[in-house]
């Protein structure tokens, strides 16, 4: 009978500063985004198909996010001002998101 081979399971740490991260942080409908958001998302990428950033570098991308220009923090007026959002494909909106929130397991500025 063949014996399988021992798995390498890397030892998980879980810090205070990630817990606390986390218990502060509220959950993605408490923060807006939840069917309201989901179907005016919907209709602003009809309107809008095209990723903004990779527009201006002369690329055709297909727009799959909808991008806080300005980033809301919570506030509701600035969350559903239509003039503070533009359309950006995943990629775009993740480098975009990573310069202004300073990276994985940052506190959310």
């Amino acid at each position: 009978m063949a014996i399988r081979p021992l798995t390498h399971k890397p030892q998980v740490t879980v810090t205070k500063r990630h817990i606390v991260a986390e218990q502060v942080r509220l959950s993605a409908n408490d923060r807006g985004y939840n069917y309201r958001w989901q179907q005016t998302r919907l209709g602003y990428l009809r309107k809008h198909p095209l990723c903004v950033h990779c527009q201006a570098l002369g690329r055709v991308t297909v727009a799959t996010d909808i991008d806080h220009i300005i980033p809301h923090k919570g506030d509701m007026d600035k969350f559903w001002d239509r003039d503070n959002w533009q359309g950006l494909c995943h990629s775009c909106h993740s480098i975009k998101t990573t310069k202004e929130e300073g990276g994985f397991g940052n506190k959310y500025k």
